[in-house]
């Protein structure tokens, strides 16, 4: 008799969300790069699902160089109307503009801490939080820390950083354990 893998109940739309769960999310990252990735995918998020961003990531990192927030620091106008037409992710000014102003602040935060992934982390005294949730609904949008953090993001310049988009980017790299109880991934 083969058992089926017991998943958090939002990822069972389709194979992409489910080895995007299986794989990445609720996983420690500690990397810069990947740190950057999930704060701009995340930011692009706002307002969207985060299925449509997942579905477009490999349009977003051939736009955005591969994410590689010191090339997009110094991104030029053209390079701005070029994302703008860009079909292949979401094509808002505010949030392109937001991620040149977003990998600045990014490299003026790795200047501080050393590492941008020192700071973020810094938050948790470097160890995931494990919420432990017996349900889906047991999951918050945001908590006094996703709070805290996004005061602090915006207070150094970054956009599109609400305490929501934190919670989420939280999420995804790990700083958080948000997979419910029953979840394959906590065996």
């Amino acid at each position: 008799m083969i058992m089926e893998k017991i998943r958090c109940g939002w990822c069972e739309k389709d194979d992409l969300y489910r080895k995007y769960h299986d794989e990445e999310w609720g996983r420690p990252v500690h990397d810069d790069k990947t740190i950057f990735e999930f704060l701009i995918l995340e930011s692009f998020q706002a307002g969207l699902s985060w299925y449509t961003i997942l579905s477009k990531r490999e349009n977003f990192r051939k736009a955005f160089d591969q994410f590689n927030y010191k090339k997009i620091a110094v991104y030029s106008d053209k390079k701005v109307e070029e994302l703008m037409n860009d079909s292949g992710i979401i094509r808002n000014r505010l949030k392109i503009l937001a991620t040149i102003t977003n990998a600045q602040k990014f490299m003026d935060v790795q200047k501080e801490f050393g590492s941008f992934s020192s700071y973020i982390w810094g938050f948790t005294e470097g160890k995931p939080i494990d919420n432990t949730p017996k349900a889906l609904s047991d999951v918050p949008a945001t908590t006094e820390i996703s709070d805290l953090i996004s005061r602090d993001l915006k207070k150094r310049g970054f956009k599109f950083m609400g305490s929501t988009v934190v919670y989420a980017h939280m999420q995804a790299t790990g700083m958080i354990n948000d997979h419910i109880e029953d979840c394959f991934t906590r065996k």
